[in-house]
């Protein structure tokens, strides 16, 4: 539906002189992009239906489409009578589609291998997911402070040699495109351009135009035969959460052709666009270093101003009503929340650091889910941050998409970056600069006193609970999914068993445990749960530690990992149960009835939340040789206050990365001890299925070049 930015989109008068008619623009434009996006909203599912083979229309439908193409072809007359033309000479002049403005605008600002981190919050920041560098970590909080707003965020954590180096010479751990001396300056590569490529592979599925000649691809399939539905690719740009007193909203916009920068406590406006063309990453890099020199000092209250977005909503939401509803800040504002998206140059240095990598890993992790928890801007569909050591990695809203969607995105950047894209000899982008480009513009604020209080309270309400994240990520090199295939067993089905294991071992009982399944095999599908502590997995559990002979236990474990893969093709086709009760929960509350059975059942804690993070493009790189290059996976936050969230990527035949999440508050839990269960699971499980064979991998500890790698 169109904004309406005014009521009326034309008036007229009688005059003695004749009829005065007066035209709004504006409304006019708004009143056009709306046809177009429902006429290519049409076009999208034709598409798709051409391409699945499914039609939902009658035959008779059909006949219409056809007489009307070959009426319209016959006649060749315009439909509207002239209409259309006479609005048009109102409209202004557009040198790009809606969809190329939105494909392109992300190429720029990834340029990065990354690692990505999705927190939920809520009462307890439920779900933050972590993708990023092949041994990154990624945590994610619980934080009532971000109590309706998801986020996600990407850690970057690979070694890249520089251009300039010598085969052989020593490396720093850093961007490829510069070193850590150069700082921020020639690794800000990309603000827009891995994006371009990246959407046109998904959004031209639905039917989006792109001017420039990139491959279209069908979408995104399940086993290469099934597809899935990309509606969460189109909130991808231009999207923002707006906090509500009774309700969030997701708002989403067209055609942004600019990106909003913070740095030092200031925010810039940088158009990514320039006379209707997509600025080179040269000019980018040039725009951001313009940036990172820039003397102008913060406006009063400007430099924790993002506290509000990482708050309680309901502040947030009374706060922006009240000093964010016109003038300057109103401007502002709506510059930021109309944005493609956020970025953040984090003047802290990341990356493996110190005495204890996994520490700093951990560190990291945690920057890029709160930072400061003011540096970000936790409404945006998604914030790129970047270190000053060349370390980067993605912030995201976690409401308007799940994990997937944007694991999708970083998988595809990843590549990109590193074997289309690339750097000069001198670590800079390629390209050439226009020296007419005009400066990126600073964003103005008038902050009163009494905003200032409240930026101060939200900001003590995020920290208290980002301080309370414990988070622990850890490759697993022993063995991964070649051997567990070997042993005729599902990978997920036996990690997910190891869980069991390990938790009963830790807590000496069983706890109520969630997997994220998709449901994107329907439309405008989201997630569904799998209940995976099951008692068959119960049964094998208990018989394992029970001493019971290994014929029993092989027996018990193979009819609990066949349990497992049941429920989640039931949970992914639509037959799971989680989000049938919720419906009956919301229904019962619309009635007014009370029903003890949901009220039970919907109440019980999460104590283990776990979630499976997929390679989707193995087609992109050889992960083979370029083992650098493979994502670390995701992660997220517990859902309960003394749970555990536990998170794993299945990468190639022999890795397995983890990772884990409590909360430091609670005495019960522990995320390194908690890891160093899982890996002691693992082993016994492979073990007793294959008790023969000896494991010739060595483990982390014993291999040199595991820690080289990191």
């Amino acid at each position: 539906m169109a904004e309406a930015h005014q009521a009326v989109a034309f008036q007229f008068t009688v005059t003695p002189e004749g009829i005065d008619l007066q035209l709004s623009h504006q409304a006019l434009t708004e009143i056009y992009l709306s046809g177009m996006r429902s006429w290519k909203k049409r076009i999208i599912r034709l598409k798709n239906s051409v391409i699945t083979g499914v039609y939902p229309a009658s035959p008779s439908s059909w006949l219409f489409v056809v007489i009307a193409i070959l009426a319209t072809m016959y006649t060749r007359s315009d439909p509207s009578m002239g209409l259309i033309a006479k609005i048009q000479e109102h409209l202004p002049v557009r040198h790009w589609c809606v969809s190329f403005r939105a494909e392109s605008l992300f190429s720029t600002v990834t340029r990065a291998h990354c690692q990505i981190c999705l927190c939920p919050p809520s009462r307890t920041l439920s779900k933050g997911l972590v993708t990023g560098g092949r041994n990154m970590s990624t945590c994610v909080g619980e934080a009532q402070s971000w109590s309706t707003v998801t986020t996600m965020a990407w850690t970057s954590c690979m070694s890249h040699p520089h251009p300039s180096k010598q085969p052989g010479q020593a490396t720093a751990f850093t961007h490829s495109s510069c070193t850590a001396a150069n700082s921020t300056k020639k690794r800000l590569n990309l603000v827009v351009y891995q994006a371009l490529s990246f959407l046109c592979v998904q959004l031209s599925v639905r039917g989006y135009s792109t001017p420039h000649a990139f491959r279209e691809r069908r979408p995104w399939l399940l086993r290469s035969a099934v597809p899935c539905c990309s509606y969460q690719f189109e909130r991808m740009f231009d999207t923002c959460r707006i906090p509500g007193t009774l309700a969030d909203t997701v708002q989403h916009w067209q055609d942004s052709d600019y990106i909003v920068v913070y740095h030092r406590g200031r925010y810039f406006r940088l158009r990514v666009y320039q006379a209707g063309r997509l600025l080179s990453p040269r000019e980018i890099e040039f725009q951001i270093q313009r940036i990172l020199d820039d003397p102008i000092p913060a406006c009063k209250g400007e430099t924790k101003l993002g506290a509000l977005t990482a708050g309680d909503r309901i502040p947030w939401a009374k706060a922006r009503a009240k000093y964010f509803n016109s003038g300057v800040n109103k401007r502002s504002l709506d510059c930021i929340e109309r944005a493609a998206f956020f970025v953040t140059l984090d003047d802290d240095e990341q990356g493996m650091m110190g005495d204890d990598p996994e520490a700093s890993l951990d560190c990291y992790a945690k920057s890029l889910l709160h930072g400061k928890c003011y540096d970000r801007w936790f409404d945006k569909s998604f914030s790129v941050v970047y270190y000053k050591n060349g370390k980067n990695g993605i912030n995201g809203e976690h409401s308007w998409a799940d994990a997937p969607v944007l694991a999708h995105l970083w998988e595809y950047t990843l590549a990109t970056d590193s074997f289309h894209l690339g750097y000069n000899a001198e670590g800079h982008c390629k390209g050439e600069v226009d020296s007419s480009l005009p400066r990126p513009q600073k964003l103005n604020w008038e902050i009163p006193p009494e905003c200032e209080e409240q930026i101060s309270r939200s900001l003590a309400v995020a920290q208290a609970l980002a301080d309370d994240v414990d988070f622990h990520v850890f490759p697993f090199r022993d063995f991964g999914k070649g051997k567990i295939k070997k042993c005729r067993v599902s990978p997920d089905g036996f990690i997910q068993t190891a869980l069991q294991l390990a938790y009963y071992r830790e807590r000496r009982t069983f706890c109520l445990t969630y997997e994220a399944s998709m449901t994107r095999l329907f439309r405008e599908g989201r997630t569904e749960t799998v209940r995976s502590c099951t008692n068959e997995s119960s049964a094998f559990v208990r018989a394992l530690e029970g001493g019971e002979a290994a014929d029993v236990c092989r027996r018990l474990f193979r009819t609990a990992a066949e349990k497992h893969q049941l429920l989640y093709r039931m949970a992914m086709t639509g037959a799971g149960i989680d989000r049938h009760l919720f419906c009956l929960y919301v229904v019962s509350k619309y009635l007014g009835v009370e029903s003890p059975f949901l009220n039970k059942v919907l109440s019980e804690p999460w104590r283990l939340s776990t979630s499976q993070t997929p390679v989707q493009q193995v087609e992109l790189f050889d992960m083979v040789n370029h083992p650098e290059y493979i994502s670390c996976g995701g992660g997220f936050g517990p859902v309960a206050d003394d749970g555990y969230g536990v998170s794993y990527c299945v990468l190639g035949d022999n890795l397995i990365n983890f990772h884990i999440s409590c909360k430091h508050s609670c005495p019960d839990t522990d995320a390194r001890k908690f890891g160093a269960q899982i890996r002691k699971a693992l082993h016994d499980l492979i073990q007793l299925l294959n008790p023969n064979q000896k494991d010739s991998n060595r483990t982390e500890e014993s291999n040199p070049e595991v820690k080289k790698d990191l």
